[in-house]
């Protein structure tokens, strides 16, 4: 995946608000973990932007994004859980984005993604 273009605002912004005093994996899971926890206005639609392996979305399905998903299932990755043919099922974040949301779900939708697209690690 090509990496995407810097972008120093949301750079401090990640650096200051969601990995800050972060020095090892652990503590940047946790800190993005919360971030998209506190942060994201749950629940709220969805739609799937691309495939992944490991998920059942289709590009351009819709789906109700009810949370993020439990701590322990976000050690590597940021999962939110949908809904998914009447149970809950995790998906990543990376996988989706809003539709029609507020700015601040949008924001942290899209930090998530940039963090990702620049080749970030926990």
């Amino acid at each position: 995946m090509a990496k995407t273009e810097k972008n120093n605002e949301r750079e401090y912004r990640i650096d200051m608000e969601v990995v800050v005093d972060a020095y090892d994996s652990e503590e940047r899971s946790i800190g993005w973990y919360y971030y998209v926890s506190d942060e994201c206005s749950f629940p709220f639609r969805a739609k799937c932007t691309q495939i992944r392996r490991k998920s059942p979305l289709d590009l351009n399905d819709e789906v109700e994004v009810l949370g993020i998903s439990p701590a322990e299932e976000c050690e590597r990755e940021i999962f939110v859980d949908i809904k998914w043919n009447n149970r809950k099922l995790a998906v990543p974040l990376s996988q989706i984005e809003g539709i029609d949301i507020d700015k601040k779900t949008e924001q942290v939708i899209e930090d998530w993604h940039y963090w990702i697209k620049r080749g970030y690690e926990f």
